[in-house]
C-alpha cells in the first residue's frame, strides 16, 4: 500500500497518510465544496488498511476549521480505524490538536472522544 502525501491548499488539509509506519495526520482547514472528491481515495485506502493495520497506529488531526461534510468523512475515517482498535488488529490512539483559545475545535474532539472507542488524547497547542 501506497503512502498519501498531499500539500494543504486554502480550502483542503494537508494528509499524511504512511501504512508502513501507521500514521495519518490532517492538518489545515477542510472547507472544500466537494469533500467526497477529496476524501473518498484516504478512506479506501484507510479501509483497505484497517484491514490488516500496523501494530500501533496514530491518528493525528489539527484541523483549524472544518465544515459540516469534512467532518462527516473524519468521522467516517475514525470508525474505520476505531473498528480495527476494537476488534483487536492494531492498536489506535487519536491525537486532536485544537489552539487554546479555539473552543469550537476543542469541543469538536471531545465530540469524537465520546464516539469512538480509541484513546483520544487531546492536546492543546
Amino acid at each position: 500500500m501506497e503512502p498519501i502525501d498531499l500539500p494543504s491548499t486554502d480550502k483542503t488539509p494537508s494528509v499524511l497518510f504512511d501504512p508502513s509506519r501507521g500514521v495519518l495526520e490532517i492538518r489545515g482547514c477542510s472547507i472544500h465544496e466537494n469533500a467526497d472528491r477529496f476524501y473518498r481515495p484516504l478512506l479506501d485506502q484507510v479501509e483497505q488498511y484497517a484491514q490488516r493495520p500496523a501494530k500501533h497506529t496514530v491518528v493525528r488531526i489539527a484541523l483549524s476549521y472544518f465544515n459540516s461534510s469534512s467532518a462527516k468523512y473524519v468521522l467516517d475515517l475514525l470508525k474505520l480505524l476505531d473498528e480495527a482498535h476494537a476488534g483487536g488488529t492494531g492498536k489506535v490512539v487519536l491525537e486532536w490538536y485544537y489552539d487554546a483559545d479555539d473552543l469550537d475545535m476543542q469541543e469538536a474532539g471531545h465530540d469524537y472522544q465520546m464516539l469512538l472507542e480509541m484513546p483520544v488524547k487531546m492536546v492543546r497547542n
